[in-house]
């Protein structure tokens, strides 16, 4: 049951991480700041994440993980209260990095504890439940939280979060037993993975993909605005982009298995970088005309987006199964890094171009990120054997 309360912990923070790309047209207006200013919001988040996730768990190794996760969702609520409150840009900011702090603490301690109190035989399906609350947070937690925020206010949107967090903590603090195992790897042990060649690439490939699709997803309602989008059917561009995530996100699982890991996340890499393109000459030559084809790119997006990152997750174990677990943590700092970089480029688009050219720069990093994969495909490919005489 203690693994419920983790999924839940980790809905909540999948909803804030993505809700606020339809938030931001709101945020701004009420702040009276740009919508690139708003999109740092994003950034401020993910550069925090990324950064403080991989030293906030070293830090914390030697303390109880039940305290840890107690301190990581406490952490994370007192952000979105902190939002609730946030009268100006400065104080929204900070809001934002406190709740990333909370969160980049929270989900890999989450994931090492659903291992920890699930026995042998359920222990991947631990693993898989708990993931299942962010891929749930992009089907129903986000439409509904951008629907809430619409109707009555954004700040309404932080307050929902901060309650399913709250919920989340008491059910730990009454569900899960005190000195669970503690398997953190130093500072040092994830330097030591991090110089890997093949890791840095695979870090390299997830970096260019996180790039490009929150160059666009940041600034998720802006182009749907100028579409003549209302409020109702931004929230239901949000469920059609998460419905496609979730169902993405399990068909590259089944087609890593049969395809294999470099052919699923090649696909899903062209796809996205396609869907993306897309998405900005949709919006270029249909104008008024668009919806119903911004929504078949929106859903191209999500579908192949999502497949190529259970088959990226499946190469990186397979670099060093056992240091897969240190891997794995560099990779989500490198997905929000990503994330980070993807933020402030997409606000500079929107301060120099135009809302439906973000399309094809998000989808020019993601063909990027393709072309490192192949690269990497083409150099791990059996040479030929040369016969003498």
């Amino acid at each position: 049951m203690s693994v419920v309360w983790l999924a839940l912990g980790a809905f909540a923070i999948g909803t804030e991480a993505f809700v606020i790309a339809g938030l931001l047209p709101a945020i701004a207006g009420d702040l009276s700041i740009s919508v690139s200013a708003a999109g740092q919001l994003v950034t401020a988040y993910a550069l925090t994440y990324a950064v403080g996730s991989p030293i906030l768990a070293v830090a914390l190794n030697n303390i109880d993980r039940r305290t840890v996760l107690a301190l990581a969702l406490s952490t994370f609520i007192a952000g979105n209260l902190a939002a609730i409150g946030a009268s100006n840009y400065a104080l929204l900011l900070a809001s934002r990095m406190l709740m990333a702090l909370g969160s980049g603490l929270c989900m890999p301690t989450a994931l090492a504890v659903s291992v920890a109190v699930a026995s042998p035989e359920r222990r991947g399906r631990a693993v898989a439940l708990v993931t299942s609350g962010l891929t749930v947070a992009t089907v129903i937690g986000v439409p509904l939280g951008n629907l809430i925020g619409s109707l009555l206010g954004w700040r309404a949107t932080f307050a929902m979060v901060a309650i399913i967090s709250a919920v989340a903590l008491a059910g730990l603090l009454l569900g899960l037993p005190r000195g669970l195992p503690r398997n953190t790897p130093s500072l040092s042990e994830r330097l030591a993975v991090a110089r890997h060649s093949n890791v840095v690439i695979a870090l390299a490939i997830t970096i260019l993909w996180a790039l490009g699709g929150f160059t666009v997803f940041t600034y998720f309602a802006v182009p749907l605005r100028g579409l003549g989008f209302d409020a109702s059917q931004i929230s239901l561009a949000l469920l059609v982009f998460g419905g496609a995530a979730a169902i993405g996100n399990m068909l590259g699982g089944i087609l890593a298995d049969r395809l294999g890991t470099m052919t699923t996340a090649a696909l899903g890499l062209a796809g996205m970088a396609s869907a993306l393109i897309l998405h900005s000459l949709v919006l270029k030559l249909l104008a008024g005309q668009a919806h119903y084809a911004v929504l078949g790119a929106i859903f191209l997006w999500g579908l192949s987006g999502w497949a190529f990152y259970p088959a990226q997750i499946a190469s990186i174990i397979r670099i060093d199964p056992q240091a897969s677990m240190i891997a794995l943590s560099l990779n989500a700092s490198a997905m929000y890094l990503g994330f980070a970089i993807g933020g402030a480029l997409g606000g500079a688009v929107l301060a120099t171009l135009a809302p439906d050219d973000l399309g094809w720069i998000g989808g020019t990093s993601v063909a990027a990120s393709l072309l490192v994969h192949l690269a990497r495909g083409w150099q791990a490919r059996p040479k030929p054997v040369k016969i003498a005489g």
